[in-house]
């Protein structure tokens, strides 16, 4: 498994800085945004850092990760997605915390199984089971699940109709007290700032559960007959 490298960003240039994740920003936000640095994902997940959106908070930190099939030779694409961590000192009315995790997920499907009607429910239970699998709590869960099919036509009719899922998802995660203790030359900064930051590392863990779940692969580790995932989608998408 691989450690996420990255950077931070306050919206403003994408680039590190005092305001950007440094020693200017928050503690509380550099801790979280170490926690995801630190992180140890699934081998069949990429993950690269992206320049966030901007205007959503005053500090932002982004990642885009992209899910391939191990036993491919052509580096098939099965889901691709994107996880934003928000933190807003001040806090924020809606999210009723100062972190926010927001997330936006693709994965192209097999039409019969896009055409279960169950389908939008089962992929927010995975998203929630997801973090609840890991032990994570989380508040103000909201999202979309999305599902849009394509026909051919034309110069293009010879191709076969594919069907995309998309999910859209923010949720508040929990704090926790952090693991580091002040040290004695930080205790003045420490305690002019809460020490409790959500885990970060096990909420992006969880989110690539979610992922490699959506794009069809069995859980890590698992050899138990009766697992479900979607099938692997129909043909492969080059990168």
């Amino acid at each position: 498994m691989a450690a996420v490298q990255g950077h931070v960003s306050n919206g403003a240039d994408g680039a590190d800085g005092p305001d950007a994740g440094g020693e200017g920003a928050p503690l509380a936000f550099r801790r979280a945004v170490a926690g995801l640095r630190a992180a140890r994902v699934r081998p069949e997940v990429e993950l690269d850092p992206t320049p966030p959106p901007r205007r959503l908070a005053p500090f932002a930190y982004a990642l885009e990760a992209v899910v391939t099939d191990p036993t491919a030779d052509d580096d098939e694409e099965l889901a691709e997605g994107r996880l934003i961590l928000l933190h807003d000192p001040a806090g924020h009315d809606s999210w009723r915390g100062t972190f926010r995790m927001v997330t936006l997920i693709h994965a192209d499907l097999e039409p019969e199984i896009a055409a279960d009607p169950l389908l939008p429910e089962v992929c927010w239970s995975w998203l929630t089971g997801a973090l609840e699998a890991r032990g994570l709590g989380c508040s103000e869960p909201s999202g979309t699940v999305t599902r849009a099919s394509s026909h051919y036509f034309g110069g293009i009719g010879e191709r076969e109709p594919s069907t995309r899922i998309e999910i859209r998802a923010s949720w508040t995660p929990s704090d926790h007290p952090s693991p580091e203790p002040a040290r004695p030359e930080r205790q003045d900064e420490a305690a002019a700032e809460p020490l409790g930051v959500p885990d970060t590392g096990a909420h992006l863990a969880a989110w690539c559960d979610l992922l490699c779940q959506i794009a069809g692969l069995p859980p890590a580790g698992t050899t138990e007959a009766g697992v479900v995932s979607l099938p692997q989608r129909r043909g492969p998408q080059p990168r």
